[in-house]
C-alpha cells in the first residue's frame, strides 16, 4: 500500500518513507508527522537507512561530531555516497580536522563582504530576466517562473562570482541542471548527469588553471590566494568547492524562489498583503524556508550505535536527517502546517533549513540575498501574480524539494 493511499476506516496504513518515491514526495509532510509521533528513529528495511525526524534529535545530531560523520557524503544516491564524496562536495563531506582546515580556507575567500558586494550584480541579473519575461506581455499571457527566471538567476550569480565568462554561462547552467535531475524510479544520478559532471569538472579544471596563471578579483582567484597559517587550498580543493556551489548553492536557491512564489500565490490574502508592503519580503522568505524548505534531507554515516526511543541504529548505518520534518515539529512551531508570515522571530530563529553546527550552510547569506533582491523587484514591478497551481511540475531528487515549472501570469504596475 502506498503511504498516500487512503486506508479503510479504522485501518492505519503502513508507515513507509522512501525519498525516491515521487508520490510520497509530492507531499511528505503527513508522513513526517506520523514519523515524529510513531517512529522518530525510523528504519527503512528495503533500502537499509535510518532517519531522525524530530527537531530536538536533529539539533543534537547537527551539533555533535562524535558518531555523526559527513565523510561519506550527504546524499544516499549510490554514486554520491562513499569515501571520495569530498571530491565534489568539498568540506561538506568532511569531518574534523579536515573540515575545519578547508572551511577556514574557503571562508577567507568566500567572505560576507564578498557576498554583500555582489548585490548590484544580483539586481542587474534580476532586472535582465524580468525585463525579458515581462516586457510586452499582457496580464493574461503566461510565463514559466522557473524556466524564465528562478532557474537562471542563481547559477548565473555563482558564475558571476567565480568568474565564468558570460558567453559560457548558459552551457554551465545546463550542465548544472543535469547534475541534480532525477527520473521516476531512478535511485542515482542518471547517465546524462554523470556525463554533465565530467564535462563540468574539465571546465572548472581549465578555469582554475587559467586563474592560477592570471589571477583576477573573482572568487576563484580569492580561493587560490587564501592562506591560513601558511596553508592554502590546492587546485583540486578549489575545483571541489566550485562543484559544491553548483549543487548546494544553485539548485537549492532556484527551488527556494519557486517555493516562495508557489505558496504565497496560493493564499490570496497574504499575497495582497505582501505585494502592498516590501518590508514583508524577509518574513515571506523565512516562513517559506520553514514551511517547505528546498533542502529536505541530508545524510550522515553513523560511526557508533545510536539508540533513541528504545531503538538502536547500528554503527556503520546510513542516517537521514529530515530537515523538512524538523521545521514542522509541533513542539517548536505551533500550528506548524499553517503558512504564517507573522511567526515570532524566536521561532524562525530555530528553523534548520541551513543545517547547524560546524556544517551550517556557508552560502545562507547569499541565498537570502538573492531571494530578497529578486522578490522585492517582482513586487516593485507587479500589482499581483497568479500561479496555475494545477499545472506546476515538481522536481524530484533524494534531497531537494521544489518545482521544475511554475506557470504564472503577472499584472504589471
Amino acid at each position: 500500500m502506498s503511504p498516500l493511499t487512503t486506508p479503510a476506516p479504522g485501518v492505519r496504513s503502513p508507515l513507509t518513507f522512501d525519498p525516491w518515491d515521487h508520490a510520497l514526495m509530492d507531499d511528505p509532510y503527513p508522513t513526517y508527522a506520523r514519523l515524529r509521533a510513531e517512529q522518530p528513529l525510523y528504519h527503512n528495511t528495503e533500502h537499509d537507512f535510518w532517519m531522525l525526524s524530530r527537531h530536538a534529535d536533529l539539533t543534537e545530531a547537527l551539533h555533535t561530531d562524535d558518531g555523526f560523520s559527513n565523510a561519506m557524503g550527504v546524499s544516499l544516491d549510490r554514486s554520491a555516497w562513499g569515501p571520495h564524496a569530498s571530491t565534489v562536495m568539498s568540506f561538506l563531506a568532511m569531518d574534523p580536522p579536515r573540515h575545519q582546515r578547508l572551511r577556514g580556507l574557503v571562508s577567507k575567500g568566500f567572505t560576507p563582504k564578498r557576498v554583500a558586494q555582489i548585490e548590484p550584480q544580483v539586481q542587474a541579473l534580476a532586472d535582465r530576466y524580468l525585463d525579458a519575461a515581462l516586457t510586452g506581455r499582457g496580464p493574461d499571457e503566461e510565463f514559466d517562473w522557473i524556466g524564465e527566471f528562478a532557474g537562471r538567476l542563481p547559477m548565473d550569480v555563482i558564475s558571476e562570482m567565480i568568474g565564468v565568462p558570460e558567453s559560457d554561462r548558459a552551457e554551465v547552467r545546463r550542465l548544472a541542471d543535469l547534475l541534480v535531475s532525477r527520473e521516476d524510479g531512478l535511485r542515482d544520478v542518471p547517465p546524462a548527469g554523470i556525463d554533465a559532471s565530467l564535462t563540468l569538472f574539465h571546465y572548472y579544471t581549465d578555469h582554475v588553471s587559467a586563474r592560477r596563471r592570471r589571477p583576477t578579483d573573482d572568487l576563484t582567484s580569492a580561493l587560490l590566494r587564501a592562506r591560513v597559517d601558511g596553508d592554502q587550498m590546492n587546485p583540486d580543493e578549489v575545483i571541489a568547492f566550485l562543484f559544491l556551489l553548483v549543487v548546494a548553492g544553485n539548485e537549492t536557491t532556484t527551488k527556494l524562489l519557486g517555493n516562495t512564489m508557489y505558496h504565497l500565490s496560493a493564499r490570496p490574502a497574504l499575497l495582497e498583503r505582501v505585494f502592498a508592503d516590501l518590508s514583508l519580503v524577509p518574513a515571506w522568505i523565512e516562513e517559506t524556508l520553514r514551511y517547505d524548505n528546498s533542502t529536505q534531507l541530508v545524510a550522515r554515516h553513523l560511526t557508533r550505535d545510536l539508540t533513541r526511543y528504545g531503538v538502536t541504529a547500528p554503527a556503520g548505518a546510513k542516517l537521514l536527517l529530515a530537515y523538512g520534518s524538523a521545521n514542522r515539529d509541533e513542539s517548536v512551531f505551533p500550528d506548524p502546517d499553517r503558512y504564517d508570515l507573522d511567526r515570532p522571530r524566536e521561532q524562525l530563529g530555530r528553523i534548520l533549513s541551513f543545517g547547524g553546527g560546524r556544517h551550517f550552510c556557508l552560502g545562507s547569506n547569499l541565498a537570502k540575498l538573492e531571494a530578497r533582491v529578486t522578490l522585492a523587484e517582482v513586487i516593485r514591478r507587479a500589482r499581483r501574480v497568479q500561479v496555475d497551481h494545477e499545472r506546476c511540475v515538481r522536481f524530484y531528487s533524494c534531497n531537494v524539494r521544489g518545482f521544475e515549472h511554475v506557470p504564472m501570469t503577472v499584472e504589471v504596475r
